[in-house]
C-alpha cells in the first residue's frame, strides 16, 4: 500500500562485496518534508547505503522506492530527473568559472539546455535572475563574481548546494555536508540546510552529532550494516546500544 507521507523507502536493502556484507537488510522510511540523518561509527555502512540510495551502487538484493515508484534499477541521472538529487553528484563546480556562471550552467542543464551560447539575451537574463536568487539563498551574493576556485572551503560547499538546488530537487541527499569545516562554516551550512529543508525533504550522512541534533527530525543509526536504532535525537542518544556502538570511536 502506498503511503504518501513516505517519500523514500527501502525494503531489505543489502549490498555485499565478495562476501563482505556492507549493508544488511536495511528497511528505511524517510517522511516527506523532514530532515533525516543517517549516522553510525566508522565502517557502519553509511556511505554504502547512501551510494545505494543515490544509485551509484546497485544492491545485491532489496528494493528502493521513491514516491511509491520502484527505482532500484534506475540510473543516477534518471533518479535525478524524478526529483531525487544528491548534492555534489554532478561534478557541480567548474573551478575557473564564476559563482554566477556555475549556477547558470546548472540551470541550463535543468532545463535540458546544452552548453551553447546562441541563446537570446532574454533567455540568458532569465537564467541570470534565477541564478542570482539561488546565490542569495545560499548566502553568496557578495561572491557572485568570484572565480569558484578562489572561494573559501565552506563557501565552495554552499556553491555546490546552490548548483544542486538549480536542478529543483524534491528530495536532496547530502553526503557529510560539514566535513572538514571550522565552526563558523559549520554553523553557516547548518543554517543553509535548515532553509533548504523548508520546502523539500533532506537525507544526510553526517559525522558531526551536534549538527545532527540541531537539524534532524529523525535519525537512523547504522552499525555493521544494520539498523541499530531510529528516532529523534533524544531517543537515539540515550539508547544503550547506540552509546556502546559509539564508545571509543571518538565522534562528537
Amino acid at each position: 500500500m502506498k503511503n504518501n507521507d513516505i517519500i523514500l523507502s527501502t525494503e531489505d536493502l543489502t549490498k555485499d562485496f565478495a562476501g563482505f556484507v556492507a549493508v544488511n537488510g536495511v528497511d528505511l522510511q524517510v517522511k516527506r518534508g523532514t530532515i533525516h540523518a543517517l549516522i553510525g561509527p566508522n565502517g557502519a555502512g553509511k556511505t554504502t547505503c547512501f551510494n545505494l540510495l543515490t544509485k551509484f551502487l546497485s544492491p545485491s538484493r532489496g528494493r528502493i522506492l521513491f514516491k511509491g515508484e520502484d527505482i532500484t534499477a534506475l540510473q543516477p541521472a534518471d533518479v535525478a530527473r524524478l526529483g531525487l538529487v544528491r548534492s555534489f553528484q554532478i561534478s557541480a563546480v567548474f573551478p575557473h568559472m564564476s559563482v554566477l556562471e556555475n549556477v547558470r550552467i546548472a540551470l541550463q542543464r535543468q532545463r535540458g539546455g546544452s552548453f551553447d551560447f546562441w541563446r537570446s539575451a532574454s533567455t540568458l537574463n532569465e537564467f541570470n535572475d534565477r541564478a542570482l536568487e539561488l546565490i542569495a539563498d545560499v548566502g553568496l551574493s557578495s561572491f557572485a563574481d568570484w572565480v569558484a576556485v578562489e572561494l573559501p572551503y565552506g563557501r565552495k560547499r554552499a556553491l555546490e548546494i546552490a548548483t544542486t538546488l538549480a536542478l529543483d530537487p524534491e528530495m536532496l541527499l547530502l553526503d557529510e555536508p560539514t566535513a572538514g569545516m571550522g565552526h563558523e562554516d559549520i554553523d553557516r551550512i547548518a543554517q543553509l540546510i535548515k532553509r533548504v529543508a523548508a520546502d523539500r525533504t533532506v537525507l544526510m550522512v553526517e559525522h558531526n552529532l551536534s549538527v545532527v541534533s540541531d537539524l534532524s527530525d529523525t535519525i537512523t543509526v547504522l552499525t555493521r550494516g544494520r539498523v541499530l536504532a531510529e528516532g529523534n535525537y533524544e531517543t537515539v542518544s540515550t539508547n544503550p546500544d547506540v552509546r556502546e556502538a559509539y564508545m571509543g570511536v571518538g565522534h562528537a
